[in-house]
């Protein structure tokens, strides 16, 4: 507060003047000994915290020895250019959801990430929706799902009460046709060897692997070529080279 209106009078530019207390004056380094500040300017004697530009020393600085961070080896890496993000979801979410009436399934109709988002029970689909096991006991209706990934437990325990597992590859531009309902698009098919082998894999429940394709209630008339092309991998034999 101003000291003219302490005192009541009127308020003009040439009686404004800042609050007792609110400013210091700076601290003025390097004027001779008697003050206090001189020579060194409060900085000690020689020594690395004496030097300009050293004001706080980064985490984990160990006073220029060898860090501990880089005396332990390093295995293994995430290449992050191929990783995805897959939105979690599990199977007591999906339960409770269906005890709502906020989702339902069918083997025609199965529960895709579009029914997952609009539903709210997941909040963004990210890179494809992976269905976990948790949660399993209180699951007590068949359901039948597609989504990107599943654990071995959730597709059990789906499995055991007659539902079924479908997982279906999704790139970007097929999720977001996926999620916003459009169909006047050719799905993404895998092209990573990685992605070949899961979806042409029974055990993880790909919808490429022949299984799937004799078992599933609507199979697409592409599905079923790229099952043979995707797969004839396995039964073809190559020659041996001569020695």
């Amino acid at each position: 507060m101003s000291a003219a209106r302490v005192s009541g009078t009127r308020v003009h530019l040439f009686n404004l003047h800042p609050s007792a207390g609110s400013r210091h004056t700076q601290k003025r380094l390097g004027r001779g000994r008697s003050s206090g500040l001189g020579k060194t300017s409060g900085r000690g004697h020689k020594g690395q915290k004496a030097r300009s530009g050293n004001g706080k020393p980064k985490a984990g600085f160990e006073g220029g020895q060898t860090t501990i961070s880089k005396l332990f080896p390093k295995k293994g890496f995430t290449n992050s250019i191929n990783g995805k993000t897959y939105a979690p979801v599990n199977l007591d979410r999906i339960a409770y959801w269906i005890e709502q009436g906020r989702l339902t399934s069918s083997p025609e109709n199965p529960i895709t990430a579009k029914e997952l988002v609009l539903s709210g029970c997941i909040h963004n689909a990210h890179d494809g929706v992976k269905l976990l096991g948790d949660g399993a006991q209180h699951l007590k209706v068949p359901i039948h799902i597609t989504p990107s990934r599943a654990s071995r437990s959730a597709v059990e325990a789906v499995e055991k009460l007659g539902g079924t597992v479908y997982c279906r590859y999704y790139n970007r531009l097929s999720l977001y046709d996926c999620v916003k309902g459009r169909t006047d698009r050719i799905d993404a098919a895998p092209t990573r060897r990685q992605d070949i082998e899961w979806y042409t894999s029974w055990k993880k429940r790909g919808y490429l692997a022949p299984e799937s394709i004799a078992k599933m209630p609507i199979v697409q008339e592409r599905w079923r070529q790229l099952s043979e092309q995707l797969t004839r991998f396995r039964s073809e034999e190559f020659a041996k080279a001569k020695r």
